[in-house]
């Protein structure tokens, strides 16, 4: 039986993972100064709650400690290059791009997990790259924001992948904080190194609420409310849910910025393709399964 209150939470939060994209838009600061900040925020808010409101330890080992580092990482190149294509093109082509995850994770996953090749994801895999090459030719004058679109599914595969193979050796506010405290540092380095540490000042009053309000409301609460919701629906619902972030973000895109984020016609069918193909594949995963398991009993 569906858990309503539940499934209305995940609907929830997955429409606050589709306004960050609008909220990227908003912030005049460059995606650098953006994600730096985010992740700042985000830290220290996972830090308060994990620590003084829920009690627990952050003590974990040095090994889990490196392994949590690199996918936190992942995890910062994932949101700066998402939000960089924010600023070279608009939130349509950023979102549209995340669809590519599928595509990227049905070739990483059976690498990392060794199984097999899904024929489905295959077929999915096909439809989605059809789907970007008509994107791409039609919308060129966005190649840029395209490129790093890209990018954005490529870091954030590896980063759900990786995470995946993760879980369970701490809690998950712990994989959740680390992460994201060791994509700030290795931001920081990064930044030190090429010399931009001195613009993270370069930034409004304006801005830091907003980024204060993202980091908070749009990216800590929904991160620990997805690990809660685990309690109450499956991992099949969670992921299948997590594909409407685009529908959500493009809609509200649209309505919220008007003409420059509306697309040609052959944008929103390919991308609701995509969409759809992600969501079959779900669906067609999850009956296979469900057959597996009477055969078995």
């Amino acid at each position: 039986m569906v858990n309503k209150p539940a499934l209305f939470r995940l609907h929830f939060i997955v429409f606050l993972w589709g306004f960050t994209a609008i909220l990227g838009k908003l912030i005049h600061a460059n995606a650098q100064i953006l994600v730096f900040y985010r992740m700042a925020f985000a830290a220290f808010f996972l830090f308060l709650f994990i620590r003084f409101f829920q009690g627990e330890s952050l003590k974990i080992s040095k090994k889990l400690f490196l392994q949590l580092s690199a996918i936190g990482g992942f995890m910062a190149f994932h949101w700066l290059c998402f939000f960089h294509s924010i600023k070279v093109s608009n939130v349509s082509i950023a979102l549209s791009c995340l669809s590519l995850s599928t595509l990227f994770a049905s070739i990483l996953e059976p690498i990392i997990f060794k199984r097999k090749i899904d024929i489905s994801e295959v077929i999915m895999g096909i439809v989605i790259v059809i789907c970007m090459g008509l994107i791409f030719k039609t919308e060129f004058q966005y190649k840029e924001g395209i490129f790093f679109g890209i990018l954005t599914a490529i870091f954030g595969t590896v980063f759900s992948v990786f995470n995946g193979k993760i879980f369970g050796k701490t809690s998950s506010g712990n994989i959740i904080f680390y992460e994201i405290f060791s994509g700030l540092l290795i931001l920081s380095f990064f930044y030190l190194f090429t010399g931009q540490i001195s613009q993270l000042h370069e930034i409004s009053y304006r801005d830091l609420a907003l980024i204060l309000l993202l980091a908070s409301i749009f990216t800590a609460f929904p991160m620990l409310e997805s690990v809660q919701l685990m309690k109450y629906i499956s991992p099949f619902t969670l992921i299948l849910t997590v594909n409407l972030e685009p529908i959500y973000g493009i809609i509200l895109a649209f309505f919220i910025f008007g003409e420059s984020e509306q697309m040609s016609p052959v944008f929103y069918i390919a991308s609701l393709i995509m969409i759809l193909a992600i969501v079959a594949n779900g669906v067609i995963k999850q009956r296979r399964n469900a057959a597996t398991k009477k055969l078995e009993i």
